[in-house]
């Protein structure tokens, strides 16, 4: 048997944490000496503790532990739990450090104002051209909604492109709509197209599922400029990009294109011209 304070080192909990639980009657010693009070634990109540903290780990609260642990869980479904438990803090996570990257950005931006050159900026014309492309709504335009509905567009369109034996003609090209009306979304939302350019004699049949093949009409007149990096950082770029079109007195004619010139596995290497349509 093991003393509280040898039983508490084994099971890495405090010897107060393990005094709580005698008092709930979570984890009881197996033995309290009568004379002096000590309590004495045996290594097979390593099972239960490990039980204890798990389920409070899952944000059960420890009345709810002690109705689990008397109900008998089995190990399988703890597992299941603290799998369940594992996605839902890997997603937080993730929200966590998308946030932390769009106050980054802000911050740069701050830092930055104004010291983008206006040579950077081109007006040039965009030609028509033929996409295979997939789509789908994003909450809003800001890059944390859009990067987690691009993403995957590109990536199911990119597998049946090559499934298909398709090669693209030219680089990719992401444009965007608002969603609320005809498209049913939310206010706020913005369709996401995910397109790649093909040959005229490409049909949607051979590509399958919900890929369709678009006329992209061109553009006149654009504001372009190129963005290096993650699309995650994109937003000083693009305010650097509005107020060229303020500052010269044009006016935007809708949401930019994204034409990506190099998308290499590191993302911040990634090469992507925002091209802003221009209203005479």
């Amino acid at each position: 048997m093991f003393t509280i304070g040898d039983f508490a080192k084994h099971g890495r909990v405090s010897v107060r944490m393990l005094r709580h639980y005698d008092a709930l009657g979570l984890l009881r010693p197996a033995r309290v000496d009568p004379a002096s009070g000590y309590r004495y634990y045996e290594a097979e109540q390593l099972a239960r503790l490990n039980r204890v903290i798990a389920l409070k780990e899952l944000g059960f609260s420890l009345d709810q532990v002690g109705s689990i642990l008397d109900e008998r869980l089995g190990a399988e479904e703890l597992r299941g739990m603290l799998r369940l438990r594992r996605a839902e803090l890997e997603s937080a996570m993730a929200a966590a450090a998308a946030r932390l990257t769009q106050v980054e950005t802000r911050l740069r931006i701050i830092e930055s104002e104004g010291t983008m050159p206006a040579d950077d900026i081109v007006v040039k014309s965009l030609p028509p051209v033929r996409l295979a492309e997939l789509t789908g709504i994003a909450g809003s335009y800001e890059p944390q909604d859009i990067g987690p509905v691009i993403g995957p567009l590109y990536e199911e369109l990119c597998r049946r492109i090559e499934a298909a034996g398709v090669t693209p003609t030219g680089p990719g090209i992401a444009y965007y709509e608002d969603a609320a009306g005809g498209f049913g979304g939310e206010p706020g939302s913005v369709v996401v197209h995910a397109g790649l350019p093909v040959a005229s004699a490409v049909r949607a049949e051979a590509l399958g599922g919900a890929v369709r093949i678009v006329e992209l009409p061109g553009v006149e007149r654009a504001a372009t400029v190129v963005h290096r990096g993650s699309m995650d950082s994109v937003l000083g770029t693009a305010q650097a990009l509005a107020r060229w079109i303020d500052g010269n007195g044009e006016r935007s004619a809708g949401y930019a294109r994204e034409s990506t010139l190099a998308c290499p596995p590191d993302r911040d290497q990634w090469v992507t011209e925002l091209q802003e349509p221009l209203s005479r």
